[in-house]
């Protein structure tokens, strides 16, 4: 993983934005996020990719976990299964929608042999991916599209296959991502998906639960919020043939959110490498940030940053706990062949 010190400093320029910057996460409103959802994702990364790194490595999901796997472990196997469901073979062509930085795309190349292209609208994490590319040797089957997944830049029926892990739930309108998805995949092929979902236990004239799904939107960047049933509606109106649906929450050993538990029980000897989202961790790495930014190494602004982010965990925190929220609902849905 990037040290410390390179990855702070290479944030963008928060001195001068970061103030201008948070306000788009404070509106209330969900349609005024919707309608500018390309500048709200945009800028959210901007400021939080740096930050997820360091606390993420190169990953930026949660996984479904066995309580004999470390986190790291837990997300190599996520990755796998659902590459697993792709149904692809070497020299297929894959889209990963909303990559991050590559780190399942980069992992699913190799697990799989396919050719798997990112598509991301954020300069900054293409710019990152196309690095960590080149210097893990995944540059001859890995790449990157700059684009927004509601208007991909390819011809219909370009890929065998579609994937994306927790990142559709940025879209403004979800039927019409996937309806896009549909139509850059071949007839035939999979589009198979890990999102982020209302669950049933969500109750809209619930105060606590209102305020927990607005804390989670304007912490992590969300336009809305969908329930798994508006998901797999969504999908079939777009024309999908939904094969496969699942809660991933329900079977996992260890609970979504305990990764970014703070108040969570911790071993050094199982899992030292999710130090940093303890309370202990998140204090030094705040301490840590605020004397890098007092030194002039981190950009001014990365201390504000790092507490929106926390407020943001700790909202998924408590959907996770009270069980309205999950980050594991996974459909694998078909695009009917043609007659």
């Amino acid at each position: 993983m990037t040290d410390t010190f390179s990855l702070f400093s290479r944030s963008l320029s928060l001195s001068t934005t970061f103030h201008v910057k948070q306000e788009y996460f404070k509106e209330q409103d969900d349609s005024k996020r919707t309608g500018n959802y390309t500048d709200v994702v945009n800028k959210y990364y901007d400021l939080a990719t740096s930050f997820y790194e360091y606390g993420w490595g190169e990953s930026f999901h949660f996984a479904h976990r066995y309580k004999w796997e470390t986190l790291r472990e837990s997300i190599v196997r996520h990755e796998h299964y659902l590459a697993s469901k792709l149904n692809v073979k070497k020299g297929d062509k894959v889209l990963d929608v909303g990559c991050g930085i590559g780190g399942p795309l980069r992992e699913i190349a190799a697990f799989t042999g396919a050719d798997v292209t990112g598509l991301n609208n954020n300069a900054f994490q293409i710019s990152r991916g196309e690095q960590m590319n080149k210097s893990t040797g995944r540059h001859d089957n890995c790449g990157f599209i700059k684009a927004d997944f509601m208007n991909i830049p390819v011809p219909d029926n370009t890929y065998d296959a579609v994937y994306q892990i927790e990142a559709t739930c940025h879209a403004p309108d979800a039927e019409k991502c996937y309806a896009e998805i549909f139509r850059v995949l071949k007839p035939g092929g999979v589009f198979a998906s890990y999102e982020w979902c209302l669950t049933e236990e969500y109750d809209p004239k619930n105060e606590k639960h209102k305020q927990i799904r607005q804390d989670i939107l304007l912490g992590n960047g969300l336009p809305t919020a969908r329930s798994c049933k508006d998901v797999s509606n969504a999908m079939k109106k777009a024309g999908f043939k939904l094969e496969e649906e699942e809660d991933l929450v329900k079977t996992s050993d260890v609970n979504w959110y305990e990764p970014i538990d703070p108040y969570r029980r911790w071993s050094p000897f199982r899992d030292f490498w999710s130090f940093k989202t303890t309370i202990w961790g998140r204090a030094i790495t705040h301490y840590l940030v605020l004397f890098l930014e007092m030194v002039r190494i981190a950009p001014k602004g990365s201390v504000g940053v790092s507490g929106f982010l926390k407020k943001g965990a700790d909202a998924l925190v408590d959907g996770g706990k009270t069980g309205i929220y999950t980050v594991m609902y996974f459909t694998k849905a078909v695009k009917p062949s043609k007659k």
